[in-house]
């Protein structure tokens, strides 16, 4: 349940607690609101639901929209005059360059052009009488030194009507005079229970194993599901050891993205070093025996060597390398790390 893959209206269920508390006093709600906790456990999809609930002209007693009204219809449409989403946009590379031929580039950043433009928009009332104006940011740490300070300037003195609500995967990387400003949410991990559940609901199969490979994000695991297609086949190849075929693995590992082909490496070179340490493996319980075959061939030395180009690997991912070359060059070491 993300911008792109809208799963249901409805909050997920380990977000209860914290809606509802958030719903007891409606008429009293804080100018500024911090939603932080670790990523993958919906706090997006939360604030988007809170921001239509806001709006709502007809909300039920629990405080959730009705979907049907003329403010719910503008919010799903993406549409709606009383709201703002800021979140790091599409660039273009060059101003110069004609329409056809422009690339894009993925922005990191809010910037203070966008806060600025927010402006117009505070200084408007709502379009409906007494009704709420919603100002939504995310990730709020994307928000750069001069961006943070101009919304600083908002959130010191808030327009009548309107409530800003920041999203923040690490809160230790915004600025201490904007929390402050906010009232800070600890948004609720799901437990094992809660997650399984959950993704039973959704019916994705292996679920457990899929939990213990992202984390225990659940959503994660269900917008991954393609991808865990393609791992089924890569564990496959990363157990065969030194009879690997560095250039067919190479092309499975990047096919759904080089960056999530790195991390798979990663992973099992992690629970491989665990093995070998006599620890307990943390994201391929299910590979249980082939990582102890392994580690009983495997040179630690080496492994640790290959660990840490992988780290270098992982941050070169992003850059326009030929990332099938490095690819094949970097399991080609995997298959020295073990004794014959």
């Amino acid at each position: 349940m993300n911008s792109s893959t809208n799963i249901s209206a409805n909050i997920y269920p380990w977000q209860t607690q914290v809606w509802q508390h958030l719903n007891q006093d409606s008429q009293r709600m804080p100018h500024a609101l911090l939603l932080h906790g670790r990523a993958g456990i919906g706090k997006y999809d939360f604030a988007r639901i809170f921001s239509q609930a806001l709006l709502c002209s007809n909300t039920d007693k629990q405080g959730h929209a009705c979907g049907e009204c003329s403010s719910c219809n503008w919010f799903n449409d993406n549409s709606h005059p009383d709201f703002r989403l800021l979140s790091p946009e599409q660039e273009a590379d060059s101003e110069d360059e004609a329409p056809s031929t422009k690339k894009t580039k993925k922005k990191t950043q809010i910037s203070v052009a966008q806060i600025r433009e927010l402006s117009g928009f505070l200084g408007m009332s709502s379009h409906r009488s007494n009704g709420s104006r919603v100002v939504l940011i995310n990730p709020a740490e994307a928000l750069n030194l001069a961006s943070a300070n101009a919304l600083l300037k908002m959130l010191e003195e808030p327009a009548q009507g309107v409530i800003f609500i920041l999203v923040a995967h690490q809160l230790q990387r915004l600025l201490p005079t904007i929390i402050s400003r906010c009232q800070k949410i600890n948004m609720p991990s799901p437990d094992g229970v809660q997650a399984l559940a959950w993704l039973s609901e959704q019916g994705v199969q292996n679920a457990k194993q899929q939990l213990a490979y992202l984390e225990g994000s659940p959503i994660k695991v269900f917008n991954e599901q393609l991808q865990f297609t393609l791992l089924t086949e890569i564990w496959r190849m990363l157990a065969l050891g030194r009879k690997l075929e560095p250039n067919l693995a190479a092309t499975a590992l990047i096919a759904h993205s080089v960056e999530s082909g790195v991390i798979a490496v990663q992973k099992w070179i992690y629970d491989l070093a665990a093995m070998k340490l006599g620890n307990q493996i943390r994201y391929h319980v299910e590979h249980t025996s082939a990582l102890q075959a392994l580690a009983e061939k495997v040179n630690l030395v080496r492994l640790f060597d290959l660990q840490k180009k992988t780290d270098e690997l992982r941050k070169l991912s992003l850059h326009p390398l030929n990332h099938e070359l490095q690819m094949e060059s970097l399991l080609l070491e995997y298959t020295r790390i073990f004794q014959p």
